[in-house]
């Protein structure tokens, strides 16, 4: 078996005048769920393309199972694509789409019925068998696809956007099932997406593309909780900055003086690698891990800002606040409801909003 089930080399990739891919490489492991996650012209879309054989690259390899993918078209090669519409044969029933692909491989009737009913059932589709897609729910539809990609037995799945088409409460189910479903029969997938929930909830790995680039490649927790720049910590989820200069270091703790703000005060923040006392750095803090109160003598916390309450937001199972830092800086807080004694802040309100150093990731500049 090869090191990896896919290997984008270099690859490379205009349209017209457009770079779309520009020397994109990538590594996928064999039986991971893998997203290609960024906001439109990110090349996300280009490179699945790329990866099904609908468009060929101007530079570089694609590798499938260790084999080079330059001179295979897209019927040949060991991926499936499943694309956002379905694409179902509306005139076919739930069976006769499944079973489509292995009739024009010429399978006979004996090893295609066994196989489309071994893919109904772990669609939980068997009660659908002989209906239309047009007498289907989105979901329904969308486990169709995905069991006609998958009884042809593919080294991968490509997946572009697969839950675009679905309402956010199905959206939010078929993300676990679809996750699920992956390890259950144990192939890779490649999924598209620019909705960052869906990346963080499905994948294994996750990368994070723009400008054609891919700009970050980690786990969920890894993309999330230790951002390799501004523009990922903001694309994935929301990111609270200040920039500032270190004034001092002490082994893996550094002091950061904060000239946007009234009185220009210091924050102890983690040493970013590579960085000495004088360099310019932009601190992030996630919404969730900021403690809000009006005690001004609290303990427990290595850093507190004064802020004033802008915008109180009940939002079900937490309190979303807007806060002023200074005339340029606003944040956003986000505290769990759950305790009905909890205090909750009006606007206007003057509080302190405090955290510890290790929950900030600090960039250099």
């Amino acid at each position: 078996m090869a090191d990896y089930s896919v290997e984008i080399q270099d690859v490379v990739k205009y349209h017209s005048a457009t770079l779309a891919v520009d020397h994109l490489s990538l590594e996928v492991r064999p039986g991971e769920f893998f997203s290609l996650l960024g906001p439109s012209g990110s090349g996300k879309t280009s490179t699945l393309r790329l990866l099904a054989g609908f468009e060929r690259p101007d530079h570089g390899d694609i590798r499938i199972e260790g084999r080079s993918m330059r001179d295979v078209p897209p019927n040949l090669r060991p991926a499936n694509l499943v694309f956002q519409t379905y694409a179902l044969f509306p005139h076919l029933t739930v069976f006769d789409n499944i079973a489509f692909g292995l009739e024009m491989r010429r399978l006979s009737r004996a090893e295609i019925d066994p196989r489309v009913s071994a893919a109904l059932d772990m669609m939980k589709l068997r009660g659908k068998r002989d209906r239309l897609p047009a007498q289907l729910s989105g979901g329904e539809q969308q486990r169709v696809a995905l069991a006609r990609a998958l009884v042809n037995r593919p080294a991968g799945l490509l997946l572009d956007e697969p839950l675009g088409a679905l309402d956010q409460q199905l959206r939010q189910d078929m993300q676990v099932e679809l996750k699920a479903i992956q390890e259950q029969v144990g192939i890779t997938f490649i999924c598209v997406t620019h909705h960052q929930e869906e990346a963080l909830t499905m994948s294994d790995r996750v990368a994070v593309m723009n400008h054609g680039r891919a700009l970050q490649v980690g786990t969920p927790q890894e993309i999330y909780e230790a951002p390799a720049s501004a523009f990922v910590a903001n694309f994935i989820g929301v990111s609270n900055g200040l920039t500032g200069r270190i004034v001092t270091i002490t082994g893996a703790r550094c002091t950061v003086s904060l000239p946007d703000l009234p009185t220009g005060p210091t924050i102890l923040a983690r040493r970013p690698a590579g960085a000495v006392e004088g360099s310019r750095v932009t601190v992030l803090l996630r919404p969730e891990r900021l403690h809000l109160s009006q005690d001004v003598h609290l303990n427990g916390f290595e850093n507190a800002l004064p802020a004033r309450v802008s915008k109180a937001i009940y939002n079900g199972n937490e309190m979303q606040y807007l806060l002023r830092l200074s005339d340029s800086v606003s944040w956003k807080a986000r505290v769990p409801n759950s305790g009905g004694d909890r205090k909750r802040f009006l606007p206007g309100e003057v509080i302190f909003v405090r955290w510890n150093a290790d929950e900030g990731v600090v960039l250099t500049e």
